[in-house]
């Protein structure tokens, strides 16, 4: 092969440039740049350019055993809620010189392991987890491994890892309050599956809000989704409804269970909020577009992404030092034209002004609970 034809090599860079290799690769690398005169950066970086060279990740991280990449696993990229998580997430890693490698599992063990397995077989240099269950063998063999490992908008007790969610039991506590608030008291509960934190805290929430303001909750006011999905919603939803004629509002475990729960209120010719009111949990993106808007409990999604990025460059930066950190962003309750005082009589006309002091339907506003806090613990 010709010289010309083959990619130019780092040495070629060096010759081209009269200096050394080593001189070369600190000149080239943002990192060492400083370690070399302005006059030596200058000549190598306009040779690399003039030859076209372009850096051999492989033999970097062999070298620097830093890859620059980060693997990210989603349960779900088809949920509107993940891309501005992940953009906070890439943008924040990019300040640094890193590159987030996504992976979607679909909440799948199986292809979640595989996922995983496959990241760690390209030496990636930490670990965000939107995908961890309470109990996992991924997090177990991260745990024995030393892995860098953060996990996102998830918890999982007795793990030494960092992680950012929302405050869920906060989030859900006033969205159950507000419907109270509205005289709603009976009240069904579509809650995410128990095996990851947020399913858990939020149903926990719910069952404390009531008791602490004297309702009842019985077996057939709370239902169990498998997964946070649109076709979940709309099974649970059937099953809520059917069994609860005198239920007047649903608290579902996050908006895809919510936009679900619509289309059962279509099959039983049930009117929301007229006959039922009900709220969900994130505020993706576009819920507002609905008919009615749905009521929701926000958080700030990018932000999200960029606190777990800050975590695991911080652990990366201490070679797993320091302490763990466990941080909750503050919720805020949205409310629009899915939740309406409970009765006939209190019921906004769809088409026209909202009840003096409610907001009208379709018009948001959003309450901040309280703020975020931060948690230190080994």
């Amino acid at each position: 092969m010709a010289l010309s034809d083959r990619p130019a090599t780092l040495r070629d860079v060096a010759a081209a440039a009269r200096v050394h290799p080593a001189t070369a690769s600190r000149a080239l690398n943002p990192g060492t740049r400083l370690l070399v005169s302005e006059e030596t950066a200058r000549r190598v970086t306009e040779a690399a350019e003039r030859l076209g060279y372009r850096p051999n990740p492989v033999a970097r991280s062999l070298r620097t055993r830093r890859s620059h990449t980060m693997g990210v696993l989603i349960p779900d990229l088809n949920n509107p809620l993940f891309p501005p998580i992940v953009r906070g997430l890439e943008d924040r890693l990019a300040e640094h010189g890193y590159v987030a490698l996504i992976g979607n599992t679909d909440g799948d063990a199986a292809r979640e392991r595989m996922v995983f397995d496959q990241m760690r077989a390209r030496h990636v240099d930490g670990f965000v987890l939107a995908t961890a269950t309470l109990h996992s063998d991924i997090l177990d063999e991260a745990t024995e491994a030393d892995l860098p490992v953060v996990l996102m908008n998830r918890t999982a007790e007795g793990y030494p890892f960092s992680s950012v969610s929302v405050d869920n039991e906060q989030g859900v506590r006033a969205a159950v309050a507000h419907l109270i608030s509205l005289g709603h008291t009976r009240i069904g509960h579509i809650a995410g599956p128990q095996d990851i934190s947020t399913g858990l805290a939020r149903l926990r929430g719910f069952l404390d809000s009531m008791r602490s303001h004297d309702l009842p909750v019985d077996d057939s006011q709370v239902v169990y989704a498998t997964a946070l999905s649109l076709a979940e919603g709309l099974r649970c939803g059937r099953e809520l409804l059917e069994g609860n004629d005198e239920l007047t509002a649903v608290v579902a475990g996050n908006d895809m269970l919510a936009v679900g729960c619509y289309g059962a209120f279509d099959e039983l010719g049930v009117r929301c909020p007229q006959d039922v009111s009900i709220i969900g949990f994130n505020d993706m993106p576009f819920i507002d577009r609905l008919r009615p808007p749905l009521s929701t409990v926000r958080f700030p999604h990018y932000q999200l992404g960029t606190e777990a990025a800050n975590l695991l460059l911080e652990r990366i930066g201490t070679d797993g030092g320091g302490p763990v950190k466990i941080l909750y962003l503050a919720p805020e309750l949205v409310v629009r034209g899915s939740t309406v005082p409970v009765g006939p009589k209190a019921v906004p006309d769809l088409a026209g002004e909202g009840d003096a002091g409610e907001p009208a339907p379709g018009v948001a506003s959003a309450v901040p609970l309280r703020r975020g806090q931060a948690r230190h613990g080994r």
